[in-house]
C-alpha cells in the first residue's frame, strides 16, 4: 500500500511539475533565439512568400489594369516576439509567442491632367473583381465625379479600406504637407528571418518620379498578421 501510494505521489507531482513548466512557458516574454527560430521556420517561410505574392499581385494589378506606371516598390517585413504575461491592460501582446507582419508599399507615376481616366480605371478595376482592387464605382464613383465636374473647394486624395490605401499628390494646387512622401530608408543590414526591408530599385525616388510623371500615386497595402503562433503552441497563417 506505501509502495502504492508512493507511486501515486509521484506521478501527481510529476503532472504538477509539467503544469507548472508549462504555465511558466506561456506567461514569459519570447526570447530572440526563440523569435529567430521561429521566424526561420518552413511555415513561416511559406506563409511570407504566399503573402509576397498576394500583395504583389495587387501592386501589378495597379500597373496593369490602370495608365499608372510603377515606379518604386518597398517591402517591409516583421516578426515580432510576444511579450510577458500582463495581468492587467493587456492588449494581446502576451497571447503569442510571435507575430510576422508585411506592409508592401507601391510608387505609381502618372499625369496631373489624366487624374480622371486614372481614377476612373482604378474603379472600372474594381467593378470586374479577381484583381484586389477594392474600390468601384458604387462605393467611391463620387469621388472621380468631383474631379471631373471640379466640385467644391476640397480635393479628394485617398481611397482606402482597411490595410488597403490609394493616395495621390493634390493636382489643384501645390501643397506640399499633402504631397506624398519618400518612404523611409532601408536599415543597412537585414536582420533575417526577423527583419526584412526591399527597395525596387534602390536607387529610386519619389521626387524623381513625379519629376517624370508630374504626380504620384501611392498605394499602401498591409497583412497584419501572416504568420502568428500562440504561446499554446497553435500556428495561424493568412
Amino acid at each position: 500500500m506505501t509502495g502504492t501510494r508512493k507511486t501515486l505521489w509521484g506521478a501527481v507531482a510529476t503532472v504538477a511539475v509539467l503544469a507548472v513548466s508549462a504555465c511558466s512557458a506561456q506567461s514569459r516574454a519570447t526570447s530572440p533565439k526563440e523569435i529567430r527560430r521561429l521566424a526561420g521556420s518552413a511555415q513561416a517561410l511559406q506563409a511570407r512568400e504566399k503573402t509576397e505574392s498576394r500583395l504583389r499581385a495587387v501592386v501589378r494589378a495597379y500597373a496593369d489594369d490602370t495608365p499608372l506606371t510603377l515606379g518604386l516598390l518597398v517591402v517591409r517585413d516583421i516578426c515580432l516576439g510576444g511579450k510577458g504575461k500582463q495581468l492587467f491592460g493587456s492588449n494581446g501582446d502576451d497571447t503569442y509567442k510571435i507575430r510576422c507582419s508585411m506592409q508592401i508599399t507601391a510608387y505609381y507615376g502618372a499625369e496631373p491632367a489624366r487624374i480622371v481616366p486614372v481614377l476612373d480605371a482604378v474603379l472600372t478595376a474594381g467593378d470586374r473583381g479577381g484583381s484586389g482592387i477594392p474600390f468601384t464605382h458604387d462605393a467611391d464613383g463620387t469621388v472621380v465625379d468631383r474631379y471631373r465636374d471640379h466640385v467644391g473647394d476640397l480635393e479628394d486624395t485617398e481611397l482606402s479600406v482597411p490595410w488597403h490605401t490609394l493616395s495621390w499628390d493634390p493636382v489643384r494646387g501645390h501643397q506640399p504637407r499633402r504631397m506624398v512622401q519618400q518612404p523611409d530608408p532601408c536599415p543597412t543590414d537585414d536582420d533575417l528571418p526577423v527583419i526584412r526591408c526591399l527597395r525596387e530599385p534602390e536607387d529610386q525616388t519619389v521626387a524623381a518620379i513625379r519629376k517624370r510623371y508630374g504626380m504620384v500615386f501611392e498605394l499602401d497595402l498591409t497583412e497584419p498578421e501572416y504568420y502568428k503562433v500562440s504561446k499554446k503552441g497553435q500556428v495561424y497563417t493568412n
